[in-house]
């Protein structure tokens, strides 16, 4: 599919996404189509609010981690942000996520 893919550099914890490596450090370097990059978007943005449901669910205390919606989809969504950096990303990208095991239990390392 001639898909038009351009180089990217991205901060996960700040989920800053940049096209020339500006800020520092940057975590990941990935190559991505604009279709690709809005999806990265979108789950940034779902992690988001996950995290802002899981900020007021904290200050719910008989609600324990286990039994706890907001962070079940924080983490969910940061398995998806994972899987699209790995499969976007660059060698050096690539071999870091498998590194740290992050996508161990999950159907994508059937790739790796």
């Amino acid at each position: 599919m001639g898909e038009n893919r351009k180089e990217y550099y991205i901060d996960l914890p700040s989920h800053q996404i940049s096209r020339n490596g500006e800020f520092s450090p940057w975590t990941f370097k990935i190559e991505a189509s604009e279709e690709d990059m809005i999806r990265l978007r979108e789950y940034f943005d779902m992690e988001h609010e996950a995290d802002v449901d899981s900020f007021y669910r904290a200050h719910v205390p008989y609600i324990q981690y286990h039994y706890d919606r907001p962070n079940d989809h924080y983490d969910q969504n940061l398995q998806k942000v994972y899987e699209l950096i790995y499969e976007l990303g660059d060698s050096e990208t690539k071999q870091f996520i498998e590194s740290t095991g992050v996508l161990k239990d999950n159907p994508i390392n059937d790739e790796i």
